[in-house]
């Protein structure tokens, strides 16, 4: 089952696993190759009850309708996914290797090339959950290190634009097990958050031009405390702007719920650090049971919550508190989650085995035509727009900011 990825989207994440906070670049559009597509949908599953996976491929048409692409299913055994607008990259399940996979306008696979992740005398090197910065250019595998290979690490990869294949450039220390990081709107920062052996953080990066990640020294402060009410932050994501949602869990001194999660927002600093007017009497709580995967949509204004119990989107207004829209989107349990930014959700279910998409705006949401899809044995979902959108000004002048930053020392 797909967990926030120390365990899982990621997008998601989980992914997502993803737009800003999931998806990457976006693939350019070539007139009359693209089928209509308003994006290029994969998920990874499992062939029947072996130990191989497959990849399948799919057309989104702007109502949200899904048609396979040729060459549907691909024999490609990788799990975890992610697309940067040219190629999707998948983790095999044997651990050592990411394949890299171009791909074509009109969504077909076609593998390119094989990066070995782990290095010469390194035990606890792995491939394993994916994710990628706005701009596309570096891929980040979350790995591991330390006694018994129980705390995350994080190896930056430079994408090799002609080919695919990776060129590691730095490997970043979370310090403890470690989820799926999210960046900020700007490309400036990644966040993530957990909460282990009883210590409850939420935890940054500062990106550099090459990359590569250091750590944020600035301790992030927890919501209000309610009575002797402890929180145990789980995965984050940004908004379009300078802002971050944070689910907690009330843990009453335990690294288990002991109440279901609420959603905190925050606002980031110039250097990274956050600050949050978040309080138990402002926080929503989420009705879709154990957090799975959390995802913000590209216009930052709808986030997306899934759990054991379901599917839920929220309204977001900047640092002010997030909103429910009315009703769960499905029932069903839900992994991980990618918005495509034309309004369509998708979202996978690895015990049901099905792929949704729906229709949501901040107005509300219907399902798709078609949804939701059997797909057996479903792992994990990467999901790559077709239209090209021009970069925020903000983004443009951070990357020429961070240019002049020298990446850290080795």
């Amino acid at each position: 089952m797909i967990r926030g990825i120390a365990a899982v989207v990621l997008g998601a994440g989980f992914s997502a696993a993803a737009v800003l906070a999931q998806a990457p670049l976006l693939i350019s559009q070539q007139a009359g190759s693209r089928r209509n597509a308003d994006a290029y949908v994969y998920v990874s599953a499992r062939v029947g009850d072996s130990n191989r996976a497959q990849v399948y491929g799919f057309a989104a048409s702007s109502t949200g309708e899904l048609t396979p692409v040729d060459g549907s299913p691909v024999a490609a055994d990788v799990t975890f996914l992610a697309v940067n607008g040219k190629y999707l990259f998948g983790s095999e399940p044997a651990g050592a290797y990411i394949r890299s996979f171009a791909i074509a306008s009109d969504g077909v696979l076609r593998s390119t090339a094989s990066t070995n992740v782990v290095r010469p005398g390194e035990t606890c090197d792995n491939a394993g959950a994916l994710f990628v910065d706005h701009a596309g250019a570096t891929v980040y595998n979350v790995g591991s290190y330390g006694t018994n290979c129980a705390e995350a690490a994080y190896q930056a990869f430079q994408v090799d634009k002609a080919t695919g294949r990776l060129e590691l450039v730095h490997e970043a220390r979370a310090g403890m097990n470690g989820a799926l990081l999210r960046f900020s709107a700007d490309n400036r920062f990644a966040f993530g958050a957990g909460c282990a052996a009883n210590r409850p953080l939420i935890y940054g990066f500062l990106r550099h031009y090459d990359g590569s990640l250091t750590r944020i020294s600035a301790d992030s402060p927890l919501p209000a405390r309610d009575g002797n009410q402890d929180w145990c932050p789980y995965l984050a994501v940004a908004d379009s702007h300078d802002h971050l949602v944070v689910p907690v869990y009330p843990a009453a001194g335990s690294p288990q719920p002991k109440g279901p999660f609420e959603l905190a927002t925050y606002s980031i600093g110039e250097d990274g650090t956050l600050t949050t007017n978040s309080t138990p009497d402002n926080m929503p709580k989420i009705a879709v049971g154990s957090l799975t995967d959390l995802a913000m949509a590209p216009s930052g204004t709808l986030v997306a919550v899934a759990g054991n119990h379901g599917l839920q989107v929220f309204r977001v207004d900047g640092a002010s508190p997030v909103r429910a829209m009315p009703g769960l989107l499905t029932r069903q349990e839900v992994d991980q989650m990618f918005w495509d930014g034309h309004g369509h959700l998708y979202a996978i279910s690895q015990a049901a085995g099905k792929l949704w998409v729906f229709n949501v705006d901040e107005d509300g949401w219907t399902p798709a035509p078609g949804s939701p899809y059997a797909v057996n044995g479903a792992q994990n979902i990467a999901v790559q727009p077709v239209e090209v959108q021009p970069k925020d000004d903000r983004l443009r002048s951070t990357e020429r900011a961070a240019s002049e930053m020298p990446p850290p020392a080795s």
